[in-house]
């Protein structure tokens, strides 16, 4: 399952936001720093309306849809590297996540306290990727120490990672982000991915703002909105308290709540979305009486691959793929009906699948 780390300064809302998240109010929410002592975890299902179509086509109770999981790291402060506040204990946490969402504070409240006692969403920014940045230094140094010692010995691997890692460390010492795509070679490219870096993963900025500035955003959104242009960054305006009160509502209620605030689509919605384009994926669905199940593979995945998604032995014993998009598979009705229009394909392993196709593997185990 993927996983999404929250992380930011203390008190700018990211239990709430959590909570909101998770219809739950399992992280506590308090006006004080450090209120989180042990990651919270929660599970998200993608929204997808297409699962709910395709459970009255197939005339099944069940719908299983993809999901992401969450979790609510405490409130990193200036020295969390070190060890100051509770910071070694949560940077660990932060390295097992696929992405991270860094929720910035963008409004005004003279009753929450900030823990640099002013709001300046970039210089925020720039303390928690500071201290991820000299968390993975630390990091590395041990390691380039390490391997320069085993690249003496004429080593090829330890040679190419000592390379790597060498130019990781000098890479952070701007404290951003790294889109390791633009530094390294296709061949360095695996050392960079699997070196476990904070500051490598693809980051989102949750700008939590106020409810009176939800449609337009305001003045600090748009200096992180500039910011993360820069850095090839995704920007998501939400109001963790609006999130919070869309949880208690009903679909319609929840709806109309946000027609009224001039927006289409909730920030958590919004933000789910932004994880999946960010982590270039694509969804594909099993569907029967038994069930209707949304998967999730990387974009450009072909046929063995997803169906290795569902269980290995799919992807061992893989044959063919029974293809139909959903498109002609609503307008089909059926399966049917789309195998005798011809909408129904069987394709090979070369075979990339598509978001929102509907596949059944055919495989010999």
């Amino acid at each position: 399952m993927l996983r999404a780390g929250i992380v930011g300064l203390p008190n700018v809302g990211k239990s709430t936001l959590f909570n909101a998240l998770t219809s739950s109010n399992n992280a506590q929410s308090a006006n004080f720093p450090f209120c989180t002592i042990e990651p919270n975890i929660g599970v998200v299902s993608v929204p997808d309306e297409r699962l709910e179509i395709l459970k009255k086509l197939v005339k099944t109770d069940t719908v299983i849809p993809t999901a992401i999981e969450f979790v609510d790291i405490a409130g990193l402060v200036k020295g969390a590297s070190k060890g100051e506040g509770l910071g070694n204990q949560f940077l660990h946490n932060i390295r097992e996540v696929d992405s991270i969402i860094q929720v910035v504070r963008c409004f005004d409240d003279v009753n929450t306290i900030h823990v640099s006692g002013k709001i300046n969403p970039l210089d925020d920014i720039e303390t928690i990727n500071t201290e991820l940045a000299l968390a993975d230094m630390a990091s590395l140094e041990k390691r380039i120490e390490r391997l320069a010692k085993q690249a003496k010995t004429g080593d090829k691997q330890a040679v190419l990672e000592h390379k790597v890692y060498t130019k990781l460390n000098e890479l952070l010492s701007d404290a951003t982000f790294i889109n390791i795509e633009e530094h390294f070679e296709e061949d360095e490219l695996e050392v960079a991915r699997n070196s476990q870096l904070m500051c490598i993963k693809p980051v989102i900025y949750a700008a939590n703002v106020s409810e009176t500035d939800l449609a337009k955003g305001n003045a600090y959104v748009d200096t992180v909105r500039e910011y993360a242009a820069k850095h090839g960054a995704d920007v998501v305006v939400i109001s963790a308290k609006i999130e919070a009160e869309l949880a208690e509502l009903s679909p319609d209620e929840a709806k109309a709540y946000l027609s009224d605030l001039g927006v289409t689509s909730s920030g958590i919605e919004r933000m789910v979305q932004s994880v999946y384009k960010l982590l270039d994926l694509t969804t594909f669905i099993t569907a029967g009486e038994k069930e209707v199940h949304a998967w999730t593979v990387k974009t450009g995945s072909k046929a063995p691959k997803a169906a290795g998604v569902i269980h290995t032995d799919f992807e061992k014993g893989f044959i063919r793929a029974e293809v139909t998009s959903y498109k002609d598979f609503v307008e089909a009705g059926s399966y049917t009906v789309a195998r005798d229009r011809g909408l129904t394909r069987l394709e090979g392993k070369d075979y990339v699948i598509q978001d929102g196709d509907i596949v059944h593997f055919r495989f010999n185990v």
